[in-house]
């Protein structure tokens, strides 16, 4: 028995499933599909078991037009399982804070952005009966921050600019603007963005470029990463120790052997630096710096080098 207009309203397309497709025909003049067959469902849709969904970045935010939820994810490659997943976490979200949820998608390919941007519809063709457009930010409408005064004017902005284009030509200048302008902002600041730029930069010369960028202006060395970079080089510093110590007796093989190690790391930044920000070295000056074992001279060319115009403006204040 019926007890109720509610149930009566969406049982009888239950008693006759081919009413409902003469009513989206007839009524709503939806050009629907004759079905070959229909079948009734289940209509529990209670997940029995738990089912863990997490979006990556999930924030409120209050406007005078309303509340908003920012629901950023990252993604690198297209997945289609997510056309059944972010339509899911808006409506969860929707439900259960009762504010309109945005979906943010933030690649580094613009191949990815092409396809996270395409609308998810759900429903008969023209007729949707949910439509999901995801707001993609990517390569193509990130700005390129290559200047140092632009950089300082938005750090924030510059960071996404090295994590979103950390790569090809554009790059070392990309980084050297953004690690002058991390000299403007608090130095814990510095710190965490220092890491998020290193995190993303998948090319092997754009992250070594940054590291020696960071090394010579002391930022990289307040945060737990460089601990990583310093053992690798202790490390190396062991091992042509140990050789030392093979012939000159071991404690005094390996503090040598350190010393050498952590000043050719020092020469190979200072070298590194020239070399991204596009300014010729001769071979004798190449050979100069890499014959060093002086570290804090070394320090100081590092330094330089981040603003010289002439490998030799290096060796005129020595």
């Amino acid at each position: 028995m019926v007890g109720s207009s509610h149930e009566a309203l969406h049982r009888i397309f239950q008693k006759d499933p081919t009413l409902l497709t003469k009513a989206l025909q007839k009524v709503l003049h939806v050009p629907f599909p004759e079905p070959r067959e229909i079948a009734a469902l289940n209509v529990d849709l209670t997940e029995i078991e738990p089912v863990e969904r997490r979006v990556d970045t999930l924030l409120r935010a209050e406007t005078d037009e309303g509340t908003y939820l920012l629901v950023v994810e990252s993604q690198g490659k297209a997945d289609e399982r997510k056309r059944g997943s972010w339509p899911y976490y808006l409506s969860y979200l929707y439900e259960k804070y009762r504010c309109e949820p945005v979906l943010i998608v933030i690649t580094q390919s613009s191949k990815t952005a092409r396809w996270a941007s395409k609308p998810i519809r759900f429903g008969f063709p023209g007729w949707d009966s949910m439509t999901v457009r995801p707001l993609v930010i990517g390569p193509d409408n990130v700005p390129v921050i290559a200047d140092t005064h632009q950089a300082e004017r938005d750090v924030p902005l510059a960071v996404l600019s090295a994590m979103t284009h950390g790569r090809g030509p554009k790059a070392p200048a990309i980084l050297e603007s953004l690690a002058a302008a991390l000299g403007t902002i608090d130095p814990d600041s510095a710190a965490v963005f220092v890491q998020f730029v290193d995190s993303c930069l998948a090319d092997p010369q754009a992250k070594q470029m940054w590291r020696d960028l960071m090394t010579a202006i002391q930022y990289f060395w307040r945060h737990p990463l460089a601990e990583q970079v310093r053992e690798e080089g202790r490390e190396q510093g062991l091992e042509e120790g140990w050789q030392q110590g093979r012939e000159q007796g071991l404690e005094q093989g390996l503090e040598q052997g350190l010393e050498q190690g952590r000043a050719e790391a020092k020469a190979e930044m200072v070298l590194h630096i020239l070399e991204w920000r596009r300014i010729p070295v001769l071979e004798a000056d190449r050979k100069r710096v890499a014959a060093c074992r002086d570290l804090a001279q070394l320090e100081l060319w590092a330094q330089q080098a981040m603003h010289a115009t002439d490998a030799a403006e290096l060796f005129d204040t020595e």
